[in-house]
């Protein structure tokens, strides 16, 4: 997705460890039309998989999961890192670590919202080594619930989470694939880099 692709190079920032700082737009403050333009082609790309559900992950999968879900009309759901107080023990949970943040949360899911007759799509920001999308992936294993795709903003290719996916049989669409940061640059899967 070029627009994308020209927003991170515009705006993002490349840090130490691997790390993409775009909180200009994705996941701190937010573009809401470039959200929606995310969330248009997340629909594009899967429009004829009778999407039941979108599923993420709280805090920055939210934003494109709910501009996915409002072009396809369907619900969507995203798994809490903190148990609520109004959450009871009827829970999906999965064990995820964050590359970004170095800690391991618990992720649930209320058992009322994700059912076995779902056919759920998968969103998140980031794609790095798969641990996020692995918990989502776990949780609909719990609930019987069928995973139609999994639908990334920005995937650092270069790490090994797109590939584990891949080899899961798991049909993977991301918007933007980064090749590497060399020369603290971003560099895009597919562009001849002179």
């Amino acid at each position: 997705m070029k627009l994308l692709e020209a927003r991170i190079r515009e705006d993002g920032l490349v840090l130490p460890g691997n790390v993409l700082k775009v909180n200009s737009f994705l996941n701190h403050q937010i573009d809401p039309e470039l959200m929606n333009t995310i969330g248009q082609e997340f629909a594009h790309l899967f429009r004829d998989d009778n999407i039941t559900r979108i599923l993420t992950v709280e805090s920055s999968g939210i934003a494109p999961a709910i501009m996915t879900g409002l072009a396809l009309h369907v619900p969507v759901l995203f798994a809490r890192k903190t148990k609520s107080s109004t959450m009871n023990n009827s829970l999906y949970t999965a064990d995820v670590y964050s590359y970004t943040k170095k800690v391991t949360n618990k992720i649930s899911v209320d058992q009322k919202f994700l059912l076995a007759d779902d056919n759920v799509l998968i969103i998140d920001d980031f794609l790095a080594n798969g641990q996020a999308v692995s918990g989502l992936l776990e949780i609909c294993r719990q609930a019987q619930a069928n995973v139609a795709g999994v639908g990334i903003v920005v995937e650092k290719a270069f790490q090994t989470g797109g590939q584990l996916l891949r080899d899961q049989g798991v049909r993977l669409e991301s918007l933007a694939q980064i090749a590497s940061f060399a020369d603290d640059q971003v560099h895009f899967v597919g562009e001849v880099v002179e």
